[in-house]
This record gives structure tokens, sequence and C-alpha cells, in this order.
């Protein structure tokens, strides 16, 4: 089961990121990634997990995806051969800017001595 969801999580990042491209108009000069997907076990909810750059149109972007997800949700629902569908969700994946704050303290510090 558990190679199951991990293919499944490939193919709806794969399908969910060819969507972005084509049907999103992100704010100029905004990059949106998917970062990975994690899909419940009984295929019920797909939680996409999102990186924005820069990260400050995070919540501009996010606004949009979230404004537009039953779209969404129907352009992926047409291209996936499955069944049951997963309900997709958008979630901001912050691991980026944690590491870029965490350096940024570590520079600061090696700076420092």
């Amino acid at each position: 089961m558990k190679q199951r969801i991990e293919k499944i999580n490939e193919l709806i990042k794969r399908e969910m990121s060819q969507i972005i491209v084509r049907e999103i108009e992100a704010p100029d000069g905004s990059l949106i990634t998917i970062t990975r997907v994690e899909t419940s076990e009984d295929l019920s909810d797909a939680k996409i997990l999102i990186s924005i750059f820069p990260f400050s149109h995070s919540k501009k972007v996010l606004f949009i995806l979230l404004k537009r997800i039953g779209e969404i949700q129907g352009f992926l629902n047409r291209r996936l051969a499955m069944r049951p569908l997963p309900r997709i969700r958008f979630v901001i994946d912050e691991t980026e800017e944690k590491a870029s704050q965490i350096e940024h303290v570590l520079n600061k510090i090696k700076k420092e001595s």
C-alpha cells in the first residue's frame, strides 16, 4: 500500500505541476514549485506542499490558488484515471524559508567570531 501511495503522490505532483504552469497566472517574478504531495491512505485527501519564490509572494499566490481550487480540482480530476479522486488542498512549504533564516543566523555568528 505504501508503494501505491508514493506512486499516486508522484502522479499528482507531476499533473499538478503541469496544471499550475498552464492555468495559473502567478504574480510577476514569482516561481511556484510543488515540493511534495502527501495523500491520505484512504485516498480521500491530498495535501500539496508548495514553495514560492520570493517567499514574500506566498500569501498572494496561495490566495490565487485557493480562489481557483475548484477549477484546479476539476483539471486534476479529468487528468487522473483513478478512483477515488483525492480532494486537494494547498499548503505553503516553509522549509526553504526556515533554512534561509538559519543560514542567515549562522553567517552572522560566523562574522562576529
